[in-house]
């Protein structure tokens, strides 16, 4: 800037014009000046860009007033849509799906979902693999909606609490040791089939034993023996028609006459055989089977 000075006369009076050795610039020139402008264009040029940045990215990242992109905050919580990737651990109170649609956890190496106690130690742990599913705790226990249990596991005993347990394997179900259960049935039209393959099969009951066949044939087949014991009770057989086919003949010392009919006798030992009948018992006239 440049500091001009004026000097007030009266006409007809000419007074000499002062000297300019008392006249002094003030401002920015040369080369500061057009620096100064350079930077201010600097500046604006960046507040254009860092604008138009945020404008982007609140657009590609969806902000809203209630949330952003998939995610909204409500006052349950926070809620999201569709499909969401966790890179890091996801610490939450309750974790649920919407009302027409199921919860989906999915990885690609294992799920592992743990319960820790207040000290922060893992109190149950519950990993889905690819190859199989494990569950670490001290019982595992699957109910039903109305919360009857249905499945229960512990370090003593396994518990089916539904009423009917189904066997669907073509092979049946396969027990290495004893099995103890108030009934065993068929499926309807199917054959009921207990098999010991290499060794004895044994039922006990200690107020008996029913088997029944409504329509159809009762089996019992054994490469030793077959053994029906009864402590304190009888043995009853209730059909109409007993078959023992195979059972031996007695023989006494002459020739008798059969008439087609026969008593069956019991050896001392158990054993049954068959004599001629007769007007009175004929079993010790053929008794020489037992010996």
């Amino acid at each position: 800037m440049v500091r001009e000075q004026y000097t007030t006369t009266t006409p007809g009076t000419s007074l000499e014009r002062p000297k300019n050795e008392y006249i002094y610039k003030i401002g920015i020139y040369g080369w500061r000046k057009r620096c100064l402008y350079l930077f201010v264009l600097l500046l604006l040029i960046i507040l254009v860009v860092n604008f138009s940045l945020t404008i982007w990215i609140l657009k590609v990242m969806w902000f809203s007033p209630t949330g952003m992109g998939h995610l909204r905050v409500t006052k349950e919580g926070l809620r999201l849509e569709g499909e969401s990737e966790f890179l890091f651990p996801l610490y939450a109170k309750e974790i649920h799906s919407r009302v027409d649609s199921s919860l989906l956890l999915q990885s690609t190496h294992n799920v592992t979902v743990n319960a820790r106690n207040s000290n922060g130690e893992v109190t149950g742990r519950l990993n889905v693999g690819p190859k199989m599913v494990e569950f670490h705790g001290q019982q595992f226990q699957i109910n039903s909606k109305d919360g009857k249990p249905l499945f229960t596991v512990d370090e003593n005993e396994v518990v089916i609490g539904t009423d009917k347990l189904r066997v669907t394997g073509p092979e049946g179900a396969l027990f290495e040791h004893s099995v103890e259960t108030p009934l065993v049935k068929a499926e309807a039209f199917k054959q009921l089939r207990l098999e010991s393959p290499t060794r004895s099969l044994s039922m006990d009951a200690p107020r008996g034993i029913n088997i029944k066949a409504q329509a159809g044939n009762i089996e019992a087949l054994s490469q030793m023996d077959i053994k029906l014991h009864s402590s304190d009770g009888v043995l009853l057989l209730d059909a109409e028609t007993v078959r023992l086919p195979k059972l031996p003949e007695g023989t006494r010392g002459g020739s008798g006459i059969s008439q087609g009919l026969y008593e069956i006798c019991v050896c001392p030992d158990g054993k049954l055989y068959l004599s001629v009948a007769g007007v009175g018992s004929t079993c010790q006239e053929y008794s020489r089977v037992c010996q």
